[in-house]
């Protein structure tokens, strides 16, 4: 439910997406004052990832408005690798501002890479956003489907 979740708070605020109240639960007000609360399952952590449903071999755009770019950072790398517990295939990507206060990078995931994408951010200073510890991670599907007897 908290992906679900996730998922509807990054774009109740994009004008080009339109939710319904019923599906949140929420008025638009009532959710815009969710945003502002400290702890809140609504608080934005600056990252948006397209698409959240990771497949071998996507283009997978991030963009990142979070706590280093909102602290004036210059230049923004995304630090990614591959894996559960221990990263491999770790690699730096510059990220390019976008607009005011937003980097963005497109990444090609491999098609062998049917694990875990698992990234972090890095300023021009060395100050590093990694989600509080826990760097952002998504889910990479191999794209097969199941086959039934």
């Amino acid at each position: 439910m908290a992906g679900i979740i996730d998922w509807v708070s990054r774009r109740i605020r994009r004008p080009d997406v339109e939710v319904s109240d019923e599906f949140i639960g929420l008025s638009h007000e009532s959710a815009g004052e969710a945003h502002d609360m400290a702890g809140s399952p609504w608080a934005d952590d600056g990252v948006y990832v397209s698409p959240t449903q990771i497949t071998a071999g996507d283009k997978v755009d991030i963009e990142y408005s979070g706590l280093l770019a909102k602290s004036g950072a210059e230049h923004v790398t995304l630090r990614m690798g591959y894996g559960h517990d221990r990263w491999s295939g770790v690699c730096d990507i510059p990220m390019s501002k976008v607009r005011d206060m937003t980097f963005k990078a497109s990444v090609e995931i491999p098609l062998e890479q049917c694990s875990r994408l698992q990234f972090c951010f890095v300023d021009n200073a060395g100050n590093w956003d990694n989600n509080s510890g826990r760097n952002w991670s998504y889910e990479i599907h191999c794209g097969e489907q199941a086959k039934f007897r």
